[in-house]
């Protein structure tokens, strides 16, 4: 059995570098309702990985959107809120307190951005569609949607103890740790767009 596509997919996800940005997107949440998140972002970080191995190759052509096209619009989303960290703000600053307090608005964070782009963004699913179509067999893409729930149980453990970690670090170390992810979100944004602009016009790169 091949377990480079999972050692790859564990160092691209890298949950335990993300464990910043959900203390600092679920600032304020219950206990109950960080665990909820905590379930939603592995299960949405799962789904995406399997969706990209059994289906991204046909729903990219379908739409007719190119690997390079997905880049520039993760890198945007990226941008968007790490601008909002560097200023050690929540991600839905321009929501009022009553969407804020809303079951929806909670659960939307840990879809977006939490696991999509944070978790599994571009880079992730392009190389999950790749795994697959270098796949031989069903049993090998099998394998990689398997894969997909060991990462979703490295994500849940990982969220699970961010509790103790943000008890550890307090509110001023929490933003402070904000502001240098959000630096560093937004020359991976740029990283991001980059790629995905020199794929779409070749040209930009002479």
């Amino acid at each position: 059995m091949d377990f480079k596509p999972l050692i790859t997919l564990l160092a691209i996800v890298n949950p335990l570098a993300i464990v910043p940005f959900f203390i600092h997107y679920t600032q304020g949440f219950s206990r109950v309702q960080r665990q909820r998140t905590v379930l939603i972002s592995s299960f949405t970080a799962f789904t995406v990985i399997a969706a990209s191995a059994l289906l991204g190759l046909q729903i990219l052509e379908f739409f007719g959107i190119s690997l390079a096209s997905f880049q520039v619009g993760g890198g945007l989303l990226l941008m968007t809120s790490a601008l909002s960290m560097i200023n050690a703000q929540p991600a839905e600053a321009r929501a009022n307190a009553d969407e804020i307090q809303s079951a929806g608005i909670k659960d939307s964070i840990a879809v977006v951005p939490l696991t999509i782009p944070l978790l599994t963004g571009p880079a992730t699913m392009s190389t999950v569609v790749i795994y697959a179509e270098q796949a031989k067999n069903a049993f090998q893409l099998l394998t990689l949607v398997g894969y997909g729930v060991v990462v979703a149980g490295a994500t849940a453990l990982c969220f699970s103890l961010a509790t103790p970690i943000a008890r550890v670090l307090g509110q001023t170390g929490i933003n402070v740790m904000t502001r240098l992810m959000g630096l560093i979100l937004a020359a991976l944004a740029v990283e991001v767009m980059a790629n995905g602009l020199h794929k779409l016009f070749p040209a930009l790169a002479g």
